[in-house]
């Protein structure tokens, strides 16, 4: 046989049917698929250099007897993007976005629905039960009606309209429930055991779990190719950590056993950290993790905006997901909504990845773990973005966000008059894209500290921006355009810095324009001393997130 399933409480094994939902010894729902790794670990790697990157590469490792090519969609091999602004602005350089917005339906959760309607297809089921607060039903709709099942999604009445309606294009049966999502999911249960459906149960769910755990074995391959392979004599790079917001929990469950896999076939030696974010909201884990406790205490009204991650029920996930991070210096942490929507501006405008809130909750998550020093420059950090933003909601983009124009009327000869000065297109072209803004000066001699100040000035604010890539540079560029602010790097050639500073202060018509350094230096005490009373703020570089640095850009060119 070419996987079992074993029983987690009584260690039962025991063969696998979709329908088989509790141990028949124990009664525990909680059971794992299990492969002959020993076999697989022999032939899997080289039989892995003629496969499609895909998800299915890993047939082996997955609960189908045999693959249905006709219900394949492109589930899995999605890309892993360095971050390079990022990393530049959090002074980590090896930061990864595991980008799951790229499957079927544009979130992970095609992984769990891709080998979960395989199983259900290849074991003649027609009709299932979901519930789900957007993702995991669209994701089931798109391959149940592929392959011809049923699916009642049952979803909370906070779930966006247009997630709703695309669940219902697929076919999909939708019951809108008023009430929390774990109100939610005890309707779903209770209707699929009335009428004897099969019913998925989110990380209980063998099928899904094995779908998850495909991102593990993706980035391992993924980070070799990028670093070559580890010298510690694996085969496979891990990251030192992994990043992902939770509801459930079932992503990181999924995870950590790919990694354990690979560990126990002898792919990777070292199992990563894993850091798993919630919602302030709605963080019943993270709660526990920091007062110490084995079991979690469910959140009745959760508080967040991020529906998806409004979970307030997290069960056995999290006594397992704490025995994992106790055992591997993972935890769990918490961000409010304003930090996980301001992330969401900071990814799209930093990094051209537009995330779904819950996605960006973990981006906030590795702010915070990098501004308190628990993520440490030369890590190895993949987060995972697990879905895209569709469409952006109003909460999250506020007022101002769009500029309009009006185009000069035609006259009855349908001719268009010509514009005067202040009135009809030029005019209004003006507006949208008036002459003159703050002007901003940029003196480094990096060009990616550069590219990196101009990508933050003008991710959130109209500037006008001047840049010099020496000393001299820029005192020629300051004296000749005269800027409401000067961005000053303090290790640069021809003339650095503090000469610079020097030759401001002491010009009657530079002395007044403010300066912010921002500096890769560790300066001395005398080197501060010097620049006490000539500078405006002092930015280390790597350790100055883009809110941060534009709250002082806005203070001093007012």
């Amino acid at each position: 046989m070419p996987f079992s399933i074993r029983c987690i409480d009584c260690g039962l094994i025991t063969s696998y049917h979709p329908n088989d939902l509790t141990c028949p010894n124990c009664k525990s729902q909680w059971r794992e698929a299990i492969y002959n790794y020993d076999t697989i670990a022999k032939q899997l790697p080289d039989a892995l250099n003629s496969r499609t990157f895909d998800l299915w590469r890993y047939h082996e490792l997955l609960p189908i007897h045999k693959s249905i090519p006709s219900l394949r969609m492109g589930e899995g091999g999605t890309p892993l993007i360095r971050a390079v602004n990022l990393g530049l602005m959090l002074g980590c350089n090896n930061i990864f976005i595991k980008d799951e917005r790229q499957g079927p339906s544009a979130s992970f959760k095609d992984r769990q629905a891709a080998v979960t309607i395989a199983a259900l297809k290849e074991a003649g089921i027609t009709e299932m039960v979901a519930a789900s607060t957007g993702n995991v039903a669209i994701s089931y709709s798109a391959f149940a009606a592929r392959a011809g099942i049923k699916l009642w999604a049952f979803v909370t009445s906070l779930v966006p309209a247009v997630k709703m309606r695309e669940i219902a294009l697929y076919g999909s049966q939708v019951i809108k429930v008023t009430g929390s999502y774990d109100q939610v999911k005890k309707i779903a249960a209770e209707f699929a055991e009335q009428r004897g459906l099969y019913h998925d149960m989110g990380a209980r769910t063998i099928t899904s779990v094995e779908g998850m755990k495909t991102i593990a074995y993706e980035i391992a391959e993924q980070l070799t190719e990028e670093f070559g392979p580890p010298t510690d004599g694996s085969r496979w790079q891990t990251p030192t950590w992994y990043i992902q917001a939770i509801s459930g929990g079932l992503g990181p469950i999924g995870v950590s056993k790919g990694f354990h896999e690979m560990q126990q076939m002898g792919l990777i030696k070292n199992i990563p950290a894993i850091a798993a974010i919630q919602a302030d909201g709605c963080a019943p884990m993270v709660h526990a993790w920091k007062q110490n406790q084995e079991e979690a205490s469910a959140v009745v009204n959760p508080k967040t905006h991020i529906e998806t991650l409004a979970t307030g029920t997290p069960g056995r996930a999290y006594p397992l997901l704490r025995k994992e991070f106790k055992a591997h210096q993972g935890l769990f942490e918490s961000v409010t909504d304003e930090e996980a929507f301001r992330a969401m501006h900071v990814l799209a405008k930093m990094e051209g990845v537009s995330a779904e809130p819950a996605s960006a909750a973990a981006f906030a998550g590795l702010f915070k773990l990098v501004r308190a020093g628990i993520i440490k420059p030369n890590d190895i950090v993949v987060v995972n973005c697990t879905g895209h933003t569709m469409p952006a909601e109003p909460l999250v983009l506020g007022s101002g966000w769009a500029r309009n124009v009006v185009l000069p009327k035609e006259d009855e000869n349908n001719a268009e008059t010509t514009p005067k000065e202040g009135e009809g297109l030029l005019a209004a072209l003006s507006r949208v894209a008036p002459d003159r803004f703050p002007r901003v000066a940029i003196a480094d001699d990096t060009p990616d500290a550069r590219r990196l100040i101009r990508r933050i000035l003008q991710s959130q604010g109209e500037y006008t921006i001047f840049e010099a890539s020496n000393g001299r540079e820029a005192l020629e560029l300051v004296n000749r355009e005269h800027p409401d602010l000067l961005i000053l790097d303090l290790m640069m050639p021809e003339m650095d810095g503090f000469a610079v500073l020097d030759a401001l202060k002491n010009n009657p018509d530079t002395m007044h324009i403010p300066v912010i350094v921002s500096t890769a230096k560790e300066l001395t005490k005398d080197e501060k001393d010097l620049l006490q009373g000539q500078i405006q703020a002092l930015m280390q570089k790597g350790d100055f997130m883009s809110d941060e640095f534009l709250e002082e850009v806005k203070s001093l060119i007012r």
